[in-house]
């Protein structure tokens, strides 16, 4: 068992510009190297969580593991990618809008699942075009509050879809509370850091969702045990306390810096402030 007498906390920083608040960078320092390989290997570490539950691509989560652990990548892997309905478009949209031929380009994939520049480059009647062209008469009402969310500043990372494409929240919003906000809490990707492991099993520090007064936000953080391992095959080294890593549906997915985590905690946060805020900024597409 790896453990730590100080882990790590993520806290909360000063404002930014807009008036908003953007969490401080996690305070400590991730001492093993983050992820640098293929795009195509990085997406199957984020991809592969919802895979084994089911619930989108091709079913092929034990592939998916294989490739992780061989750290191997060839065509297969690209094409198994492209099974993935929810995310392929968006990196589709990425790439397009910052002249990259390849969606599997490793900045295009870590735009995606965890930020980078890469999304603010993605104009926001793009990504309202790519809604109203994709979405178009499979969200009903949500639609126009889809895009008022994107005027109020989303942009399109993995939190977008969950947060305002996925119909959770309107769940919420009718007093049902506890399993939309979990599901939107581990469908989410989310910044922690390790506290301790014990075999198959890390337990970790971080921010949770929380739903209060009508709005969504991040709570306090708090320990959660999650899975780094599955049959013996895992996309990373084993943790050790104090490293910091990314979650999606209690597996962890990639190891990364702390300026990584603290750019996932300010985009979320983004966008957490852009679907509380729906409907005040409509007027901003034109």
């Amino acid at each position: 068992m790896e453990a730590s007498s100080n882990p790590g906390r993520l806290v909360r920083g000063p404002g930014d510009a807009a008036g908003g608040r953007h969490p401080a960078r996690p305070a400590v320092t991730g001492r093993r190297t983050p992820f640098s390989g293929p795009g195509p290997l990085l997406f199957a570490r984020y991809a592969y969580p919802p895979n084994a539950l089911g619930l989108c691509g091709a079913d092929q989560p034990r592939t998916l593991l294989e490739y992780g652990q061989e750290r191997a990548c060839d065509p297969g892997l690209a094409e198994l990618a492209r099974t993935f309905e929810g995310a392929w478009p968006y990196l589709t949209l990425i790439a397009e809008c910052n002249g990259l031929a390849d969606p599997l380009d490793s900045r295009v994939v870590s735009a995606y699942w965890v930020g980078n520049e890469l999304l603010w480059r993605v104009p926001p009647v793009s990504l309202a075009s790519h809604v109203a062209d994709r979405f178009h008469g499979t969200i009903g009402r949500a639609e126009k509050w889809v895009f008022d969310v994107i005027a109020a500043g989303a942009v399109p990372h993995h939190c977008f879809h969950v947060f305002a494409v996925y119909p959770w929240i309107g769940l919420l919003r009718t007093g049902t509370v506890d399993e939309p906000l979990r599901i939107l809490d581990r469908c989410r990707t989310a910044p922690a850091v390790v506290v301790e492991r014990n075999g198959a099993l890390v337990t970790v520090r971080t921010r949770p969702l929380r739903w209060h007064d009508g709005r969504l936000s991040l709570a306090e953080s708090t320990l959660r045990t999650v899975r780094w391992q599955e049959a013996g095959l895992a996309f990373i080294d084993p943790p050790q306390a104090g490293d910091i890593m990314v979650l999606h549906w209690d597996f962890v997915c990639d190891r990364v810096t702390p300026r990584q985590a603290w750019t996932l905690l300010r985009i979320t946060e983004r966008l957490l402030r852009a679907v509380n805020g729906a409907g005040v900024a409509a007027a901003a597409l034109g």
